[in-house]
């Protein structure tokens, strides 16, 4: 801060009321916050340590719930520390709030300075929250403040990937988890964006043949204070306190310079950025939560407050409240952060935790919502990739396939209907074809394609792959809880033996099932979802809710790299040859259809008899074994479609002899995968008219016209 004036000589103009947040101009900084119910705003200007309060200044510009104000050169500058305090009403019981003893972040705050500490200054309240009496301790030393930034940055020639949906492979990771143990990764870098951001790094998820990484939370968060009484920590990041500024412990000196160096690493290799937001809940919990910003300034815009008793808040996150994302002040701020992570940080897509709060008003969730009409209006984002996890805890949660046009969904039923077809579970015939065709019964009516389907086994929530096909039950012991917490329902099957073993016969079970579960999630409709790791065998020994371990169990080992090579091959393999079939990938359903060849249709069900499945076949609850044959898989160099698919899968515990229809045009089938086989062929076989397809595993065959173009890359 420049000390050549007295701060005390300071006087705020009153600026403009837009755009909110702190925004450099010509003679200083423009901040403009909402407070609608404020009867005075307070701006604090602090030391560039964020140490000493050196001014608090009353914000002379109020304009439609706007508070806003011009700090004036050459205090107002890059730099600048600062946070708000609010005055007005606190009377709990009205779910009135504000308390000026507690410095509110600025929601729109790029950068934070400071972190959180857990002190009991840090709660608006004093004694139990019911009593209502107010807390008159002050917070500032206690929590992070705002910082003033430049927007410059160096973008060379950056430009977004633009990956067609169809053409789409996700990968969800962790920024630190990734490169935290990577070997070939410089240890300062370890860890952080700029880990991701190195070549080596850059190279690995391009040749695995990803088109699009989706990151766990980079927004700046907080561990929750049972978390940190316990020494451990939100791993994980689903409790934002700051939606704009990126989170300061993936960074080494500057996470915005160091956020956009990552992202435009990644788009230099071709690889789309999809962020993981949070805008169903905040990190202020419930009425018993911290006042560190949005609660502070005006509680009842952006928080759901029952309202009967507007004390609490709904709770439909089931962290503690609800974000208001019916009202218009809270609408605009989400609009805008999106706007600002594609605009000046050049993300591709986002991913909406919870999203059913974003549809939800008083009547319910609507896919004609206020807030979806406000974001497909927005010009900025009509080229955005938007992914919802279509749920939340509320009475109407459940909203897969409700979502509006141009929005991708995660499909759980997809998940939980593959996990419990190759686990053996009886009649589960009709719903995998259902899900490996795209869920056209989810998505067709309301117009949409296959690829609104985000197709996934595993995530970061639950299982591992690995672990998936190693445990009956979880083992979250080491979260503190006595294992209360986490999913009880994983459809998983541990393939004889609990756990860790050494036993021949279960490994080489469990490394098949892995490579079905792998092969039917790549040759599915709709766009498939890998968990990062899961290629290369990643293990959290059980955990299925590991979002509060910042260690090796959530860390990848790039040792694996070397000892499971053959499993990350097959997943390369598996995408190389969706890369060279769009008939596994297509924009539009299959429909059981004859093409203008009249040979075969685009899609046929085959029993292992030879014949299409009929009704009786459908409903055959001891069925575990099903050929699917797609017609028109490749594209000729005219562009035109030619070429069949024929995969037969076997579930069951016996061997089956599967008979195959005649190929196109008397061409001999051949063998490109048998998941019964550890390895992949590098010389596929001519097939007759029958194979037999092992227990539990799968097969791929195609018609011999295009075997060398599905053969494995170097």
């Amino acid at each position: 801060m420049n000390t050549t004036t007295s701060i005390e000589d300071l006087t705020l103009l009153p600026g403009e009321p837009l755009p909110m947040g702190a925004t450099l101009c010509a003679e200083g900084v423009n901040i403009a916050v909402f407070a609608s119910r404020a009867e005075k705003v307070e701006l604090c200007i602090f030391d560039s340590t964020g140490t000493n309060e050196l001014a608090r200044l009353p914000m002379p510009g109020h304009s439609a719930g706007v508070w806003h104000a011009l700090v004036p050169s050459p205090y107002g500058r890059v730099g600048m520390v600062y946070g708000f305090r609010v005055y007005g009403v606190y009377l709990p019981a009205e779910g009135l709030r504000h308390n000026p003893n507690k410095l509110l972040l600025d929601p729109y705050a790029r950068v934070l300075k400071g972190q959180l500490q857990w002190h009991e200054a840090v709660y608006g309240y004093a004694g139990e929250e019911a009593a209502d009496a107010i807390n008159l301790l002050d917070s500032a030393p206690y929590v992070p403040k705002s910082k003033v930034i430049s927007s410059q940055f160096e973008w060379g020639n950056d430009r977004p990937p633009a990956i067609p949906w169809r053409n789409t492979v996700l990968y969800e990771l962790h920024v630190k988890g990734f490169t935290q143990l990577h070997p070939h990764v410089p240890a300062e870098y370890r860890g952080k964006y700029l880990g991701l951001a190195d070549p080596k790094v850059c190279h690995y998820l391009k040749r695995l043949g990803i088109t699009a990484v989706e990151l766990l939370p980079v927004h700046a968060f907080i561990s929750e204070e049972f978390l940190s009484s316990k020494k451990l920590r939100n791993y994980w990041g689903y409790n934002t306190l700051a939606w704009f500024a990126p989170a300061n412990e993936y960074a080494i000196v500057d996470p915005v310079s160091e956020f956009k160096t990552m992202v435009r690493a990644l788009h230099e290799a071709g690889i789309e950025v999809i962020l993981d937001v949070v805008f169903n809940h905040s990190a202020e919990g419930n009425e018993s939560g911290p006042t560190l910003s949005l609660r502070g300034f005006d509680n009842h815009a952006y928080y759901s407050l029952q309202s009967e008793t507007p004390r609490y808040y709904l709770n439909r996150s089931g962290c503690g409240n609800t974000i208001a994302a019916h009202h218009p002040a809270t609408q605009q701020l989400i609009i805008d952060c999106l706007k600002y992570w594609v605009e000046e940080m050049h993300v591709d897509g986002f991913r909406f935790d919870l999203a059913a709060v974003l549809g939800r008003d008083a009547a319910g969730f609507h896919r004609e919502a206020t807030f979806f009409q406000m974001l497909a209006m927005e010009p900025a984002l009509r080229y955005t990739k938007l992914i919802a996890e279509p749920w939340d805890i509320g009475p109407d949660g459940y909203q897969l396939g409700h979502f509006p046009r141009g929005w991708s969904e995660w499909n759980d039923l997809y998940r939980d209907t593959m996990r419990s077809f190759w686990r053996g579970n009886p009649g589960a015939l009709g719903a995998f074809a259902e899900r490996f065709a795209g869920s056209s019964d989810l998505f067709r009516g309301s117009g949409r394609s296959p690829t609104a389907s985000i197709n996934f086994i595993t995530s970061h929530d639950g299982f591992t792959l690995k672990d998936l096909v190693s445990y009956n039950d979880k083992h979250n012991e080491a979260n503190l809880e006595e294992n209360r917490d986490g999913n009880n329902h994983n459809l998983s099957w541990n393939c004889g033996i609990e756990g860790e073993t050494d036993d021949i016969t279960v490994i080489k079970l469990r490394s098949q099932q892995l490579r079905n579960l792998l092969a039917t999630l790549l040759c599915s409709q709709g766009v498939p979802m890998l968990c990062a790791g899961d290629e290369l065998g990643r293990t959290q020994l059980g955990n299925n809710n590991a979002y509060c371990q910042d260690n090796e169990l959530n860390w990848i080992d790039w040792t694996l790299l070397e000892r499971n090579v053959e499993s990350l091959n097959f997943v390369r393999h598996l995408l190389h040859l969706r890369r060279q079939a769009p008939g596994l990938h297509r924009d539009t359903f299959l429909k059981g259809a004859r093409g203008p060849d009249r040979e075969h249709k685009d899609v046929s069900w085959r029993h292992p008899a030879g014949h299409e499945l009929d009704a009786g076949d459908w409903h055959d609850n001891n069925a575990q074994a099903i050929g699917v044959l797609i017609g028109h898989a490749f594209d000729d160099m005219h562009g035109e479609s030619q070429g069949h698919l024929l995969l037969l899968f076997n579930a069951g515990n016996a061997a089956i002899s599967f008979a195959l229809p005649l190929p196109q045009r008397s061409v001999e089938w051949r063998l490109a995968l048998d998941t019964a086989v550890d390895g992949i062929l590098k010389d596929p076989p001519i097939i007759n008219d029958h194979y037999q397809v092992e227990a539990h595993s799968m097969v791929l065959l195609t018609d011999g016209l295009h075997e060398r173009r599905i053969q494995p890359r170097s």
